[in-house]
């Protein structure tokens, strides 16, 4: 082969290695993790709120525009955290700090992405309030808690309203209206997340401070009491959330047992870091946040969704 015919070849390659990279790039921007997160809780509340008869359909159609709108608003709060990103270890080499993607491309990404998903949900789902639920949970993540960050500490507490308003998507998706049950999902998440947020927020203090994220731990004396007292009372006030499923009639005796045993573990979790502030006991307390989310999720699928369907 010539020399010529060798640099046209590896050049006829570089597209194909180029559109794999920039797709991962994209897919970056979308957050799946957390997106697939919220898409379980969506479905959830869809469940419920449709029992004993659900539009499998409409359930599919939600998931999808509340899919587009979940990776739009990731993807524009990774544009404007662009900078704070490039500050901090843990977040550099994202698409946009790490220069693989333009910030007017991810913005354009993003705005199509969050718009379709609403406009979506508006025209195919019968029920208009899904679409504004899932609109008010773009811009309260987007316009609000994204940019409080750099405020207040507060952003955390501010921040869990849209992140716990997925189910509500789901339950308006089937229903079309709001109840004590849709409040009792709403308000488990809400109180899920602080201790979740504040384990994290103290393992990456450094990093956040170097961001110029204000997060409790870097409000806080250094030892970091504060945070072990907010940790500590985000957790009992999430125990005691835990049983309105049950007092709300949305789930029975096993669900009620469970959620209180899960919480107490939970909460000894929060205890042990309130009194021994260090990496260990926070991650701790953020593994048995995933642990406890996922195991009311269960209960909650068993004890409240299943016996609907029998």
């Amino acid at each position: 082969m010539t020399a010529t015919a060798t640099s046209l070849s590896a050049t006829a390659t570089l597209p194909r290695l180029e559109v794999p990279t920039r797709l991962a790039d994209y897919f970056e921007l979308t957050k799946p993790k957390i997106a697939t997160m919220a898409l379980v809780t969506v479905a959830v509340g869809f469940l419920l709120g449709g029992a004993p008869t659900p539009n499998i359909e409409v359930l599919l159609h939600t998931l999808i525009g509340t899919a587009l709108v979940a990776a739009g608003g990731s993807a524009l709060n990774h544009w404007l955290e662009r900078s704070a990103d490039a500050k901090m270890e843990r977040t550099r080499y994202r698409p946009l700090p790490s220069g693989r993607l333009q910030p007017a491309e991810v913005c354009a990404f993003g705005l199509t992405l969050a718009v379709a998903g609403v406009v979506y949900l508006a025209f195919v789902v019968p029920h208009l309030s899904a679409a504004i639920a899932a609109a008010a949970t773009a811009f309260l993540y987007v316009a609000v808690y994204t940019p409080l960050k750099r405020i207040t500490a507060w952003n955390t507490v501010i921040g869990a309203v849209p992140g716990a308003l997925p189910p509500v998507i789901g339950w308006c998706a089937a229903r079309g209206d709001l109840t004590l049950e849709t409040l009792a999902l709403f308000l488990i998440l809400f109180a899920w997340q602080l201790p979740h947020f504040y384990s994290i927020a103290w393992l990456y203090r450094h990093d956040y401070a170097r961001g110029g994220m204000v997060m409790l731990p870097n409000v806080d004396r250094p030892d970091g009491r504060g945070t072990g007292r907010a940790t500590v009372a985000t957790g009992l006030l999430l125990l005691g959330i835990s049983v309105l499923p049950f007092a709300v009639q949305s789930a029975g005796w096993v669900y009620l047992v469970g959620a209180l045993v899960l919480g107490t573990l939970f909460l000894r979790r929060c205890v042990a870091f309130a009194r021994d502030r260090n990496d260990r006991t926070a991650r701790r307390v953020l593994r048995g946040s995933l642990l406890y989310l996922l195991g009311v999720m269960a209960l909650l699928v068993i004890d409240g969704l299943l016996p609907r369907y029998l």
